[in-house]
């Protein structure tokens, strides 16, 4: 039989790359075989083909702050960097964290995104008194997320709350993402801040330290899953061992690639929440991505303009944009050598396809056909005039990228050499997770 579209070429399967053609009916990968037709056919002679990667964890801003960033905008970035499907935070104006405002992020997000997507409901103390919402925004959205700590538009969670709330989510079968830094400690470590690291010694690692302590300790309790975002520090890494199967974490690209002793750029564009750390420290964040010792790579894209960026250091947000920018800059690593190929596709594309079990991340059958295509000699330097989100003051300027010559999101060509070849509204939303709720034991 013949394919709607058959793409061919030396392409990452099980974890080595191997020449196949891969079959594409409705969306979807149908077939996998050395030889396949299709009624359009794409060679692809010394290019390689990779799933398209997962963002877990963006900030669209959307709705707002769209000075910032918007569902538009900050899907395009995305799609330039090879990521087919970004899941967003909860920390916009108005927060999500009800039933009607989660719905109308939803329609916001349909209009506009050309890339998939998911969303989070934030939880607070309130959360508690209403049960029946935490079972409806369940219904609505792909996982909860919980700030421990302070951070851009947040509320907070006090931790002693923790276990009464997960116990709450655990029926929905949805994981629980969570800001960890405790927001005592940070009181008490508040200083005026005029550089990175008085911004390091404002929240330090004991801060990320007690508050992962405490998540730990009620996941245990809870037994759901739970996932600590943007681990920052190597004494952070160290409490992690204490972890139970049910906890994952991540690490962004400006943990494991940035420091705080970096001079080539504003200060304030280094800026983000938890802060950079030593470079003793950004060594180990990214020798743990080497290893995959980590569950994923996030980028916590959190966009501002550079206008914002670029006042007094004490009054600059916190946030680096990074949807574009995380995949090639890892591909480039891989390219030379520094990480492998399985790992990048492991951390970016496997592990958070089955993390938020959707039908992403893997060229496989049965899987949406989500694919990029890499000319591996096209190693380039970032240029924040190239980049398509709103903010453009990117601190990865000058770092080696490997950008994508072309992406497939549900077999449709979105890029293809620097053009952008859908309209915005192609994007969808994942499909939820329908299974039944767990009983309570």
């Amino acid at each position: 039989m013949d394919h709607e579209l058959v793409l061919e070429g030396k392409t990452f399967l099980d974890h080595t790359f191997q020449q196949c053609c891969i079959g594409i009916d409705q969306g979807k990968i149908t077939k996998i075989k050395k030889i396949l037709k299709g009624d359009r056919h794409h060679r692809f002679s010394r290019e390689i083909l990779l799933p398209a990667g997962i963002d877990v964890h963006v900030h669209f801003r959307d709705p707002g702050m769209t000075n910032k960033e918007s569902f538009l905008s900050g899907s395009v970035a995305a799609a330039f960097g090879g990521i087919s499907c970004v899941f967003d935070m909860p920390n916009t104006h108005p927060t999500t964290i009800a039933p009607k405002l989660i719905s109308d992020k939803q329609r916001i997000a349909t209009q506009k995104s050309i890339v998939d997507f998911g969303l989070y409901a934030g939880i607070t103390k309130e959360s508690l008194l209403k049960t029946d919402d935490i079972l409806k925004i369940a219904s609505m959205s792909h996982g909860f997320k919980i700030f421990l700590g302070e951070t851009t538009n947040s509320l907070t969670l006090p931790p002693d709350y923790l276990v009464e709330v997960l116990r709450r989510i655990r029926p929905t079968r949805k994981p629980t993402f969570i800001h960890a830094e405790d927001n005592m400690c940070l009181f008490k470590h508040k200083i005026r801040e005029q550089n990175l690291y008085d911004h390091h010694t404002a929240r330090p690692p004991e801060c990320e330290i007690k508050a992962i302590e405490k998540v730990i300790s009620a996941a245990k309790q809870v037994e759901t899953a739970v996932h600590i975002c943007h681990v920052s520090s190597s004494s952070a890494l160290n409490a992690l061992k204490d972890r139970p199967r049910c906890m994952s974490y991540g690490i962004t690209p400006h943990h494991s690639l940035l420091h705080n002793e970096m001079d080539n750029v504003p200060s304030s564009w280094l800026k983000v929440n938890p802060p950079l750390r030593s470079k003793t420290d950004q060594k180990t964040m990214f020798e743990t991505v080497r290893r995959g010792d980590v569950s994923l790579l996030e980028s916590d894209h959190a966009p501002h303009s550079r206008k914002e960026k670029e006042t007094d250091f004490s009054d600059a947000p916190c946030g680096i944009p990074g949807v574009e920018t995380m995949y090639p800059l890892y591909l480039a690593l891989a390219e030379k050598q520094q990480i492998p190929y399985r790992r990048v596709v492991s951390l970016l594309c496997e592990n958070p396809s089955q993390l938020l079990h959707v039908s992403k991340g893997f060229i496989s059958e049965g899987y949406d056909a989500d694919i990029i295509v890499i000319d591996r000699k096209n190693i380039v330097k970032i240029q924040n005039e190239n980049l398509h989100s709103k903010s453009d003051c990117s601190p990865y300027e000058g770092f080696s990228a490997l950008f994508p010559s072309m992406v497939f999101i549900r077999g449709n060509k979105t890029i293809e050499e620097n053009e952008q070849k859908v309209s915005k509204g192609y994007g969808s939303m994942v499909p939820l997770n329908k299974s039944e709720f767990l009983t309570e034991d």
